[in-house]
């Protein structure tokens, strides 16, 4: 599991790859909370890369904040790669950002079901103009433990595609 410093360590080193390629971030979080866009904007001077995070905590929130539709969430949950996907091309969409990354997931102890265990995450990162990266993701862990390793996956996909 990914330590708070180590994110940070980690933060540093995403904005700095970022702003020598002249790109900017949002996020749009829900299992998280906004800590994925929190940690990167624990480093002084973030405000050049990130744009904006979206907490998109409720179905409502990403209805009404990134225009998730309504009937994807009802055909799929909100805990789907479909979901995850409309996220973060809504989080695009809304932002001036060149890339974003969305999460989605049940970081527990509750809220599990039979096919959608504890620890399920879906993220889905984006290049503006490019096609969505989504990944199914089930991680160990309490639930500090689940965002905390949320947030690694996250900037994992953030540097990805921001080479790709």
């Amino acid at each position: 599991m990914a330590t708070p410093d180590e994110l940070r360590t980690r933060a540093e080193a995403l904005l700095s790859l970022y702003r020598a390629k002249g790109a900017k971030i949002a996020t749009a979080e829900s299992c998280t909370g906004g800590l994925i866009v929190a940690t990167l904007t624990e480093i002084a001077g973030s405000s050049d890369v990130v744009d904006r995070g979206f907490v998109t905590y409720s179905n409502g929130a990403k209805t009404d904040l990134i225009g998730v539709p309504e009937a994807l969430l009802a055909a799929h949950g909100a805990v789907s790669a479909e979901v995850a996907e409309a996220m973060v091309g809504g989080a695009l969409a809304r932002s001036a950002a060149d890339t974003a990354v969305a999460v989605t997931g049940i970081a527990g102890p509750g809220g599990a079901t039979p096919t959608k265990p504890v620890g399920l995450v879906y993220l889905a990162a984006q290049r503006r103009g490019g096609k969505p990266i989504v990944e199914r993701k089930i991680f160990a862990g309490d639930r500090a433990g689940v965002r905390l390793a949320t947030v690694a996956r996250a900037f994992d996909l953030l540097e990805q595609a921001i080479k790709a």
